[in-house]
């Protein structure tokens, strides 16, 4: 199905700031429209002779649907949508005619104008038209709320006719919360309430207040409610602009323990305040889960940062004991260990520093394959670069991958580009072709030295490969058996940890390749799937 923006586009020649105030209307319409007991369709003029065309459509949570199809990118014309015609052409709020039926449905028909009001606060031509459209099946005698309810979204009505509904949005706020169904407060022209629904009543009763709200200054309400002064000061202010005629933004209510969040709308129909919508929704279960999460999320945190610490404690103590072996071979295996729980370690720092576990696996391998070359034992000059990205990856995934490019990279390099043929018996076959940075190398392989880390992710998969330009597997080399501890390690993560497969060969143009494919959508134990 089509946006609205592709609709009106390819169907209207409306401008680039219509369109935008019409999604304007469909980001907060919905408050209109279970204020309404009503269907809402956004209709927009095709042509001259009287055809339109429905950009959206919002159902009621209050009531049942007239339209058990969606209406969105029908195309209508003739009688069928006169009433439309009418608020179009005139400019004015249609609610005259019989029902309709829509099948066994019986309908009532209404047609608001849609206007954009300028930046000199003028109201432009009508851009477009509001069908309110009622299931009157279930129709009886409206109770106190229902006609509360009908009486502010005739007004809501009468304010998209105007231009001046829906207000502008304040960055960072949503329209999804608080609804009608959640608490609605509605005040005079001096902040008193007129009325405050069943919800509502209760939500202030969480607060202490257990009074009845009508006959209240709201504003002043929220000053003595509030816990923390300046919050109600926030919260009352914000009931004040809305009576000025602005809409501010939401604000939370904190008491005795409870958590409520407020939205405030001016109510100005024909541009004469008249009071304002206040909305209200306990949120004090959602606060305190979000603040366990917080503590959670710092917990873990911290965690990681204490394993960091002690992996680069263990790494320092390797590396002293390393510093006092008479034997070399002794030596280089305790080095060995130093960088690979040097390695872990920095998946470990990064994770201490995210809110989730999860991380941004890019610079980790930037900083593996810079100490690679640092450390390396070659008097050789490697050039390293990344093509491509990682993403973000689960630190499942993370913990053991950067063990693996660690062996790969330091494979690389060691071997891959001996000084001299002497090292062709000091065992160790990997190596790769371009290098992490820049583009590939585009010279012959023998140019510069260069290792090359690529990854893309291909039908939740995560392809990897290290390529170097050196000179490539021994003869005779078995990928299955042969090779170093490195590469016994990075054998055994891939295959059994990562649940992936990893293949060595020679590169097509020299040197040698390191082909991994891992998994993303991972099978627990139980054979349920995870990620």
């Amino acid at each position: 199905m089509s946006t609205l923006r592709d609709l009106a586009e390819e169907h209207t020649h409306l401008r680039p700031a219509d369109i935008d105030h019409l999604h304007r209307i469909a980001g907060d319409w919905q408050l209109l429209s279970d204020l309404s007991f009503a269907d809402l369709l956004l209709w927009v003029p095709v042509d001259a002779d009287g055809t339109f065309l429905c950009v959206a459509q919002v159902r009621p949570t209050t009531a049942p649907t007239a339209y058990q199809d969606d209406q969105v990118g029908r195309i209508v014309g003739g009688p069928e949508v006169a009433h439309l015609e009418v608020a179009y052409r005139q400019g004015r709020i249609w609610r005259e005619g019989d029902p309709v039926w829509y099948g066994d449905v019986p309908a009532r028909h209404e047609a608001i104008p849609v206007r954009l009001r300028a930046a000199d606060g003028e109201a432009s031509e009508v851009i477009a038209v509001v069908g309110r459209d009622t299931n009157l099946s279930t129709a009886r005698t409206p109770s106190q709320l229902e006609l509360n309810y009908l009486t502010t979204a005739d007004d809501l009505a009468q304010m998209i006719a105007d231009g001046t509904f829906p207000p502008p949005r304040h960055p960072g706020e949503t329209t999804s919360a608080p609804r009608v169904g959640d608490g609605l407060v509605r005040l005079d022209a001096n902040g008193k309430v007129t009325y405050a629904s069943p919800n509502a009543q209760s939500a202030y009763r969480r607060l202490g207040y257990a009074a009845h709200l009508v006959g209240e200054d709201l504003a002043a309400l929220h000053r003595r409610l509030a816990g923390d002064p300046l919050e109600g000061t926030d919260a009352a202010n914000a009931i004040l602009a809305a009576l000025r005629g602005d809409a501010p933004p939401r604000r939370e209510i904190d008491a005795r323990g409870a958590t409520m969040l407020t939205r405030a709308l001016p109510l100005m129909p024909a541009g004469v305040p008249i009071g304002a919508l206040v909305l209200v929704r306990d949120i004090t279960e959602v606060r305190r889960r979000d603040r366990a999460l917080i503590t959670k999320d710092a917990t873990i945190r911290e965690i990681h940062h204490r394993v960091k610490n002690n992996l680069q404690t263990v790494a320092a103590l390797l590396r002293l004991q390393a510093r006092r072996v008479s034997m070399p071979e002794a030596r280089v295996a305790l080095e060995e260990s130093v960088r690979r729980v040097a390695s872990i370690a920095l998946v470990h720092e990064t994770l201490s520093m995210s809110s989730d576990e999860a991380v941004e696996f890019d610079g980790i391998v930037d900083r593996v394959a810079s100490a690679a070359t640092e450390v390396a034992a070659t008097e050789v000059s490697v050039g390293m670069r990344r093509k491509g990205s990682f993403g973000v990856l689960p630190a499942e995934i993370a913990t053991s991958l950067v063990m693996v490019l660690n062996e790969l990279l330091l494979n690389a390099v060691e071997h891959g580009f001996p000084p001299s043929d002497a090292d062709d018996a000091a065992g160790g076959p990997l190596a790769t072709e371009p290098a992490l940075g820049g583009p590939a190398s585009d010279g012959p392989p023998a140019a510069r030295p260069e290792v090359v880390v690529a990854a893309h992710r291909f039908r939740k998969q995560l392809h990897v490969s290290v390529t170097d330009n050196g000179r490539g597997l021994p003869t005779g080399f078995d990928a299955e058996r042969g090779g170093n501890l490195g590469l016994q390690i990075v054998r055994a993560l891939v295959t059994g940890e990562l649940r992936g497969t990893i293949e060595l060969r020679d590169g097509s143009t020299g040197g040698t390749e390191a082909m991994i494919v891992v998994p993303l959508a991972r099978t627990a134990p139980d054979g349920r799937s995870g990620s």
